[in-house]
């Protein structure tokens, strides 16, 4: 037996999985998926078979001829969920599991039309990552096991189905349509995606369009009207595209990241819906990912710094590439913002050992483990490496590494060894040691200039003239509001929100910054305000940092329970898991 990812059962000793080929019933009523799912294997195989699931409800399972097969569900582990596993006849290609999933599917989330944003019709989406899609599909949920899949989802005529992969045809059959999809490009089993609602499309470029709910469609087809350029950027620093589209899904409130990279179909928050595009970094964000991420893949959650910290790099090249370095600057020295008080905070909780880049994760839910970490620190000792060796022969270097692991998934050991190979004593050069099992921020990592930095480091705290802070940019308002020293007075407090008015802004990138600074002061006439955001979004980048921020304080830990009770029940599975624990302390 050979278990090589602490968050699967798959053993790497049995079958392995080439091909899902998936059909599934969507029943609103019920929020369940009624679904048959066949795994087509590399090679045929015999004995034993471990899948991972997590509360499906399991009811035959299948050979390829139909004969019906053993199969046990152990009772279920709190982080794994239950291994299913299934006897194999040798020489057996593949199996088919017919089974339903939970209403409580981690994976799933099923709104009422009145937590959609037209109101009238239902919406379904899934959100697989981290270690979700077992909940959905009996499979080997490891990013080491890569498949293709065939997929068929019936659902009401009055909705579409959308998935991560490329359309094949839709079929009306009285009150249901038949929608198909294929994904011929081998992909880790949590970029296995889709959403089912009432929803539509604009263009916004040869490769790309956006899918959204009617009355959001065509503010987000002017928010991301330069996707299709970043999609050119991006090949010209990291290679070709290899997923043919690149389509993006504005979801509901209640979708708990910025963005989630599936491949083909990229899932946003609504809230990058600024009415300003100053969140369309996100999008370059979930865009770098087709090279970093889905291209190459980290091998399981320990590993997670090699998706997201070479993502969080690729991003700033192409931010550099488009907005200018003044514009990469800022946004890295926001992400060290970022990165430092992630760092400060498992510190305080006693748990540095989740400030290294390689983690030890067994026993750990990947979700409970996820920070700014591996995406900063990560980013911080790539270009660690970058300054040592120098951009051109990085650039050079990049390529060779998309190169030799395309469509892989990898350790921290085989990225290693592979720096080792092409860049000869640069490791030891930038002490790799200290970044990738060290606690904290190493000392020698690279610190972002610029002059609008300087700028808003030379206020010291202080409030800025109208005519300076006016003329900010969304990110310059973080920075500063991220550089006060923390509390504000009152006075202060009342001074900026006079001034600038920052309680009604609309970004909510610089409105969670400015409530966390208000909050701190005891500055309460943001409260209506911070109760109505607690409401608003489902992000967890925002709601985390709110709730902590009223939990902290005495006199307004009933308004944070108020609001999470109010408002779970829209919140995603994911997002319920994670503040759950923030309000009950």
């Amino acid at each position: 037996m050979a278990r090589l990812d602490p968050h699967s059962y798959t053993d790497s000793s049995q079958p392995q999985t080439r091909t899902l080929r998936w059909r599934a019933r969507v029943d609103f009523e019920r929020h369940v998926l009624d679904a048959e799912a066949t795994l087509v294997f590399h090679q045929p195989g015999g004995g034993a078979l471990d899948l991972d699931t997590r509360g499906l409800d399991v009811h035959a399972v299948t050979d390829a001829a139909g004969a019906p097969l053993a199969f046990a569900l152990d009772a279920p582990d709190p982080v794994l969920g239950a291994r299913l596993r299934v006897t194999l006849p040798e020489g057996s290609p593949s199996i088919t599991v017919r089974y339903r999933t939970s209403p409580e599917a981690t994976a799933l989330q099923w709104l009422s039309p009145a937590q959609t944003a037209g109101k009238r019709e239902p919406f379904l989406f899934s959100q697989c990552q981290a270690i979700h899609a077992r909940s959905v599909v009996p499979l080997q949920d490891t990013p080491r096991v890569r498949i293709t899949y065939e997929a068929e989802l019936t659902v009401p005529a009055a909705l579409r189905a959308l998935m991560a992969a490329a359309f094949v045809k839709r079929e009306l059959q009285g009150a249901t349509a038949v929608e198909s999809w294929t994904m011929p490009q081998p992909i880790a089993p949590y970029l296995f995606a889709f959403a089912v609602g009432d929803v539509t499309s604009r263009d916004v470029g040869p490769r790309s369009r956006v899918w959204a709910e009617g009355s959001v469609v065509a503010a987000a087809q002017w928010e991301f009207a330069d996707i299709d350029a970043h999609l050119v950027v991006g090949e010209k620093l990291f290679g070709p595209y290899d997923w043919d589209r690149f389509d993006v899904l504005v979801m509901p409130p209640s979708f708990p990241y910025g963005g989630m990279e599936n491949p083909r179909l990229t899932f946003v928050t609504p809230t990058l819906l600024a009415g300003d595009r100053s969140q369309v970094r996100v999008v370059a964000h979930e865009l770098a990912h087709s090279w970093t991420g889905n291209l190459i893949t980290n091998a399981d959650a320990e590993h997670f710094w090699l998706n997201e910290g070479w993502t969080r790099y690729a991003e700033l090249r192409i931010v550099e590439a488009t907005e200018g370095d003044d514009a990469g600057a800022l946004h890295a020295a926001l992400g060290r913002r970022g990165l430092d008080r992630a760092v400060e905070r498992f510190f305080k909780e006693g748990r540095p050992e989740l400030t290294r880049l390689r983690t030890h994760l067994a026993g750990i839910d990947p979700d409970d483990a996820f920070s700014e970490v591996p995406y900063d620190k990560g980013c911080l000792f790539l270009l660690a490496l970058e300054a040592h060796v120098g951009r051109p022969r990085f650039e050079v270097f990049i390529r060779e590494y998309i190169a030799r692991f395309r469509f892989g998934a990898i350790t921290t050991e085989d990225f290693l060894g592979f720096t080792e190979e092409r860049l000869p004593g640069a490791l030891a050069a930038v002490d790799a040691p200290a970044w990738i099992d060290g606690h904290g921020v190493p000392a020698n990592a690279p610190v972002s200039r610029s002059t609008l930095l300087d700028a808003i480091e030379s206020l010291g705290g202080t409030v800025p003239d109208v005519e300076v802070g006016s003329k900010w940019s969304p990110t310059e308002w973080q920075l500063y509001l991220d550089s006060v020293p923390h509390p504000v007075s009152y006075d202060t407090a009342k001074l900026l929100d006079t001034r600038f008015d920052l309680t009604r802004k609309t970004n909510y990138e610089v409105l969670c910054a400015w409530l966390l600074v208000a909050l701190d002061a005891r500055y309460d006439a943001v409260l209506p305000r911070t109760e109505a955001l607690l409401g608003e979004v489902g992000r967890m980048k925002f709601l985390k940092p709110v709730y902590r921020a009223l939990m902290s304080r005495p006199d307004t830990v009933a308004v944070a329970r108020r609001a999470f009770e109010r408002n779970a029940a829209s919140y995603h599975p994911i997002a319920r898991m994670v503040i759950t624990p923030l309000v009950s302390g």
